[in-house]
């Protein structure tokens, strides 16, 4: 069996602290009860002493927590701040507290003014106050990844003797390359009397991009607790992300000698959870829970994933509750992934039938950044039109504008392969286009409706526009178009609604 890796979510307090993404004591209960589901083993609610909504926040989320998680309350080794948590925590079933001080170098001189010897005494006092409330205390050595090695050792095993039952190391400015945070943890366990009997905790951060990869190295050389956040938020660049220290240890497990016991199918809840109440958006490339971790745009992917998931993917998206791989249609894509999305909306071809449509379709693409369903179905059904026209719109161009009159040239071609060409003013430009038509067609009818409307999403959405004509006899026709140019749209639908005009006029 391999060993359990405690997971220690501080996204209600480390992440909190990103700018723009403090929470108030009801949307901390929500998440809360998020990280509950999905079975972490602490959650860090707050920092009690800091404000009366952190305070209520411990105290509330200790009550709902039950014995399902340990719930956390930050302190400083101040003696206020550890009998502040101490009264925030008695709703808790299992509570802990959390304190320490920084064991930098510049912490040390900076910030604390201390000696190693004043800080090893203030860190012993602390954690012996923290355990006359509770039986589970965690020292924190913050910014131990630029501490001197044997005072950190010193310091870690001057806490374990005072009561500690969990020792975090954290690099708090996310400084270290991981092979030295390893090396570090690594030195600690063999070094320090007594770590044997406690947990080891890190708390990496993101700084140079590596919070993952510090706290994986971690975890191969001892430590037996992440602390991370929903979606890696948290100060600066953040802290390292709960769900991607998951789904690494579920990866290489075996290799790690490593498991977590959480829910993975609620990690892409969790991660639209968080964003959508701290209003902060997670990026589309961001590994397990973004927006395109499961997207295929590559036509070569696509082929790939569509005959086996596995050949793109590590992850199956169900595994952390992201639905199904996509597939994203866009100039890019394939014969194979176009044919796979046109047999999921219904629609079969024979090999010559469907050559057409995929050079239909690459036309499309070329205007678009992504091509959606509703683009797809307005392609075939343009091509059934264009297929049974009497007349062909070959080209179209138009000048408008003010103070110009508008304008519009127009060339057709008809079944018999014989081209025209006409030109036309109009009140505005579709008003032309159909004046230069009606050159040509020369049938007989009222435009009784025209309508317009975005097929798709974005600013380069397919317009289809809808008209209905009337003919001499008192009969309707509607023609349909879509084109990203609305005029061209407009156009296609009105050729459309004459053609059913002809084509009637001649079966009788």
């Amino acid at each position: 069996m391999t060993r359990k890796i405690s997971i220690f979510d501080t996204t209600l307090r480390d992440g909190e602290q990103s700018p723009g993404a403090s929470m108030n004591t009801e949307e901390k209960l929500i998440i809360a009860r998020q990280l509950i589901r999905m079975n972490v083993d602490v959650i860090e609610a707050g920092f009690p002493i800091s404000s009366p909504g952190d305070f209520k926040s411990v105290a509330e989320i200790g009550r709902i927590a039950g014995d399902k998680c340990t719930v956390c309350g930050l302190t400083r080794a101040v003696d206020k701040d550890i009998e502040v948590a101490a009264e925030a925590l008695k709703t808790a079933k299992r509570p802990r507290i959390h304190t320490g001080l920084g064991v930098s170098p510049s912490h040390l001189r900076d910030k604390l003014h201390l000696t190693e010897d004043e800080a090893i005494e203030r860190a012993v006092h602390a954690v012996k106050l923290a355990r006359s409330f509770v039986d589970d205390v965690e020292f924190y050595a913050e910014d131990a990844g630029r501490a001197d090695q044997d005072f950190l050792c010193r310091i870690i095993e001057a806490a374990v003797k005072a009561g500690a039952t969990v020792v975090n190391i954290p690099d708090t400015t996310g400084y270290n390359m991981p092979w030295a945070f390893g090396a570090r943890i690594a030195d600690l366990r063999e070094r320090v009397d007594g770590i044997e009997d406690v947990t080891i905790s890190v708390h990496t951060h993101n700084d140079l991009g590596m919070a993952t990869a510090l706290a994986i190295e971690a975890v191969r050389n001892g430590a037996t607790q992440v602390e991370c956040t929903i979606n890696g938020l948290g100060e600066r660049a953040g802290n390292t992300a709960l769900e991607e220290v998951v789904m690494a240890i579920r990866m290489h497990g075996q290799e790690l000698d490593a498991h977590t016991d959480i829910v993975t199918q609620e990690l892409t809840r969790a991660s639209k959870l968080v964003s959508s109440i701290t209003g902060m958006t997670v990026q589309a490339n961001k590994a397990i829970v973004g927006a395109n971790a499961f997207a295929h745009s590559s036509g070569i992917h696509q082929d790939g994933v569509l005959k086996a998931r596995d050949t793109y993917e590590i992850i199956d998206p169900a595994d952390v509750g992201a639905g199904g791989s996509q597939i994203i249609l866009s100039a890019r894509s394939g014969h194979a992934a176009l044919r796979h999305r046109m047999a999921e909306l219904g629609f079969t071809f024979t090999d010559e039938e469907f050559e057409d449509i995929y050079q239909a379709f690459l036309e499309v693409a070329d205007k678009k950044k992504e091509v959606y369903d509703e683009d797809l179905e307005s392609i075939v059904h343009e091509r059934e039109r264009v297929n049974t026209a009497v007349w062909d719109l070959d080209a179209l161009q138009v000048s408008c504008g003010f103070p110009l009159t508008p304008t519009a040239t127009i060339t057709l071609t008809n079944v018999d392969g014989e081209t025209f060409t006409e030109c036309a003013y109009g009140t505005g430009p579709v008003d032309a286009a159909y004046k230069a038509v009606d050159k040509i067609v020369a049938v007989a009818n009222d435009l009784a409706e025209f309508s317009v409307k975005a097929v798709t999403r974005g600013i380069d959405a397919l317009g289809e526009v809808t008209v209905r004509v009337t003919a001499e006899n008192g009969e309707v026709y509607i023609g349909r178009g879509s084109d990203g140019d609305i005029i061209v749209s407009s156009t296609k639908a009105y050729l459309n609604a004459l053609n059913r005009l002809i084509s009637d006029q001649k079966s009788r």
